[in-house]
């Protein structure tokens, strides 16, 4: 058994994750923090699939918010720039190939996933998704342009699946799915236009279109609640904290919370895609 920095081995992280239970789940969404977990993301990997099985398809975000004219990773890397250099900087993103183009800040446990060669790539050029397992294509199939995180995307696919979410290393502000239940809410937050590029046939082509605009700005809060609910298991994995839970459960929460919380009206401070 391969054995990790600090004397644990993959029969440890195994022994961890069930007692987080995710056995038996048809796929888990991960998000990690490396830093927090101390062992490398191969490790990780082996350790779901002795816990979950081989049956278990294993998901990550592999979002490129840097594909954007308005996101936050743009907005931060073009401060303070004059004009002439913000279309330097525009003029110098790539545009995004599924096949090769890193993530964002999503860590390295979602880039060791993604470079697989067994991995399969949703295809949204700012919020794709990268999966691993026997329902991975099927799970990466459908992601729409006009459809970040919503019923086209692969959060619908993993909720309809009853899939779990694991947060390793991180709060469950960081957890995903939640936004699918801004979709879902009574009153969803008002289309905006965005602009991003593609890479195909050597070349790069802008792509713009309408979506609902995304928020995590109260994504602490929910999350703080959503902790405590009987359905949320909270642990160890190596030396982070973690926490485990049915993706459904989470989305189901999330949109009563917001329908009851959110004001049907007006713009919350902070969005995420761009």
């Amino acid at each position: 058994m391969a054995r990790v920095p600090g004397g644990l081995d993959v029969a440890d992280l195994v022994v961890d994750l069930g007692r987080l239970d995710v056995s038996g789940a048809p796929g888990i969404l991960v998000h990690s923090s490396s830093k927090q977990l101390r062992h490398g993301p191969a490790t990780l990997f082996s350790a779901l699939l002795g816990s979950a099985g081989r049956e278990a398809t294993v998901v990550v975000p592999t979002h490129t918010t840097s594909n954007s004219l308005s996101s936050r990773v743009f907005l931060a890397a073009t401060a303070g720039l004059d004009r002439a250099d913000v279309e330097r900087h525009i003029d110098a993103l790539p545009g995004f190939d599924a096949a090769t183009t890193p993530s964002d800040e999503m860590g390295a446990f979602a880039e060791y996933v993604r470079q697989r060669p067994d991995a399969v790539r949703s295809r949204h050029p700012q919020t794709s998704f990268a999966a691993v397992g026997p329902r991975a294509a099927a799970w990466m199939a459908v992601h729409d342009l006009d459809c970040h995180l919503g019923e086209r995307s692969p959060l619908a696919a993993l909720y309809d699946a009853d899939a779990h979410v694991l947060l390793v290393g991180v709060g469950l502000d960081r957890c995903t799915a939640f936004h699918l239940a801004e979709y879902r809410v009574r009153t969803p937050a008002p289309l905006r236009p965005y602009h991003c590029f593609v890479r195909a046939g050597g070349r790069r082509h802008a792509r713009r279109f309408a979506d609902i605009e995304l928020h995590d700005h109260d994504f602490a809060v929910l999350g703080r609640e959503f902790g405590r609910e009987p359905t949320v298991t909270h642990g160890t994995v190596g030396a982070a904290r973690a926490a485990a839970f049915p993706l459904r459960a989470a989305v189901d929460f999330a949109v009563e919370w917001m329908n009851t919380h959110r004001p049907s009206a007006g713009r919350p401070p902070t969005e995420v895609a761009g």
